[in-house]
């Protein structure tokens, strides 16, 4: 990719002219075009080297020019501000990362570049007392999208689902309680529900309830038909995709428990204490040490989630695990860990992404909800209100590490206000544009390409495609060849958000070229064909992304059309 190269030559020069400091550059991309293509911030290596932020990126700049590789790249260069370096792509390697971009949607980009691993995601973990809510869902929704990029880029990827269904916790019990409660009249006390009702109404479930008298079997078999449902629920409407379910309970009915206390006992990191078992978490970070095993004899749910991570660390030999977790869990990470690292695992093949609340809004003010009592809008709910491809682009568009208002009366807009229609819209304005010039073929029309763009036709009277319709067509080839480029940095930093805001942007430069740039009335042959092959790549890589993050790309919109009207 052009942006390694840019990187590469950087640092190549500052090696050579600063020898004794170790820095690793990466040039990034500038949001406005008057100050080039790319950029560099020579700010940067002020402390290191100590000498003026200009005065360096004028040593950089000097040593750059003298590589005939980085020359075969960029057209010019300009330091700016405090010391900035900007750089201008040329023609040649803009059309050359173009033409390479056409093949397989930018993932030939991507296959043969870093490491290929074998991942073990884990995401949403719904607790089997009631039904998906909102914080499931921004959980889940970017937990799916992230194993698709993460696969899209070469990776293994298991997708895995938690299911908090122990009998000795108190949610199951309670769960029980409720459901006991119900089918003999009375009225229950948590977890009350239109979820659990229905499920309660049920003369199978009623005849095995009054069977038993334990709230934790109860609870336990109530949580296995709530979880079904779900279960259901994800993979058939929310298209939310999982490889494996990791009950909690088998953890605890086996004798794997005894297994992991015997390996802390002999890592000399667990004591006993008041009757207790205890664990020496302090030691490894941790605010204090944490119980293993009650004075009761009933382990605490931090021992499955030490057996969790060793099964897919040790047992199935993942390179790396992800969890994506609710922000109430940040205080297990370091009991977790450091038993990990007590037990000799490398905690740094473990990571964590860690989701803020989301908050409903409608009518500029909050809905409130309360689980417990049943006062909540569910995902299912959500769905059918507002569609499946919205609220999947609404719960992407934001970092987890964030606070989510989930606006309703935008998410209902038809318009291009609503930023997944207007993505979609471009899309289907891209197919519609390729039917009306007769590109049916796709894949003979892909041939053509590599030819088309070697002549650099793309507007009369000049072939200089920095020139061209006031910039409308490279804009749009700027941006169509940072889909590798966002796709690596999501591999790098799990920000899934970048490809929303990528697409967007894109449906937007894309909205501007074809409003600017008069594709099937351009003035000649040529140049139509240029700017139907840039048509064509645009509808691929909109395709592409849409596809990765969950979300269709229609080929017609005729009534999102109407109200579009003057983006046409």
């Amino acid at each position: 990719m052009i942006r390694d190269v840019l990187s590469g030559e950087i640092n190549k020069a500052i090696k050579i002219l600063y020898p004794n400091i170790v820095y690793q550059v990466t040039v990034v991309r500038t949001s406005n075009s008057e100050f080039g293509d790319y950029s560099f911030a020579a700010m940067d290596l002020t402390s290191r080297v100590g000498q003026n932020p200009r005065q360096i990126a004028e040593e950089i700049r000097k040593k750059l020019m003298d590589s005939g590789n980085f020359n075969k790249y960029v057209a010019k260069t300009e330091i700016a501000g405090p010391g900035f370096l900007n750089f201008w792509l040329s023609d040649e390697s803009l059309i050359k990362e173009l033409v390479d971009l056409t093949k397989n949607s930018g993932r030939s980009f991507l296959l043969n570049r870093g490491k290929k691993e074998k991942i073990s995601l884990d995401y949403l973990d719904a607790n089997p007392t009631g039904p998906v809510h909102l914080g499931h869902a921004r959980s889940g929704f970017y937990g799916d999208a992230l194993s698709n990029i993460l696969e899209f880029y070469g990776h293994k990827i298991s997708r895995e689902f938690y299911v908090n269904n122990a009998k000795s916790s108190k949610q199951i019990q309670s769960l029980g309680k409720t459901a006991l409660s119900v089918v003999e009249g009375g009225q229950g006390e948590e977890y009350k529900h239109e979820q659990l009702l229905e499920i309660l109404k049920k003369p199978e479930v009623q005849k095995k309830l009054k069977k038993m008298e334990d709230p934790k079997e109860a609870g336990f078999y109530i949580a296995g038909l709530i979880q079904k449902e779900n279960e259901s629920f994800l993979k058939k409407i929310a298209k939310i995709k999982f490889d494996i379910f990791f009950a909690e309970e088998k953890v605890y009915s086996s004798s794997k428990v005894k297994e992991i206390i015997e390996k802390l006992k002999k890592a000399s990191v667990a004591y006993e204490k008041d009757g207790a078992l205890w664990f020496k978490s302090a030691q490894y970070g941790d605010t204090e040490d944490r119980v293993l095993i009650r004075s009761t004899g009933e382990p605490t749910y931090f021992v499955p989630d030490i057996y969790y991570h060793l099964d897919r660390l040790i047992k199935r030999k993942n390179d790396k695990i992800i969890n994506i977790f609710g922000a109430d869990h940040y205080g297990a990470i370091a009991r977790v860990k450091g038993a990990l690292a007590a037990l000799g695992i490398d905690t740094e093949k473990i990571v964590y992404l860690l989701v803020q609340m989301v908050r409903l809004i409608k009518g500029g003010e909050e809905l409130k909800m309360q689980k417990r009592k049943g006062v909540f809008v569910t995902l299912e709910e959500l769905i059918k209100d507002v569609g499946l491809d919205v609220v999947r682009f609404f719960f992407l568009m934001r970092s987890l590490d964030t606070h989510m208002d989930f606006d309703l009366d935008l998410a209902k807009e038809r318009s291009k206000k609503n930023p997944v229609y207007y993505a979609q819209y471009a899309h289907a304005r891209a197919c519609s544009i390729l039917r009306k010039g007769s590109i049916r073929h796709q894949v003979n029309f892909e041939f053509l390409i590599p030819k088309i763009f070697a002549s650099r036709k793309f507007c009369a009277p000049t072939p200089r495609i920095q020139n061209l319709s006031g910039g409308f067509e490279r804009n749009l080839i700027l941006k169509l060849i940072q889909f590798p480029e966002i796709i690596e940095d999501i591999v790098e930093d799990y920000q899934v958000h970048r490809l929303t805001t990528y697409v967007y942007e894109l449906a937007k430069i894309f909205t501007d070229f074809y409003e600017n740039a008069p594709v099937l009335k351009a003035e000649t042959k040529e140049l139509k064909k240029s700017r139907l092959a840039l048509v064509m790549i645009t509808k691929k890589i909109l395709n592409q992304a849409l596809n990765l993050m969950g979300i269709s790309a229609p080929e017609k919109m005729s009534i999102f059309d109407i109200k579009c009207r003057k983006l046409t």
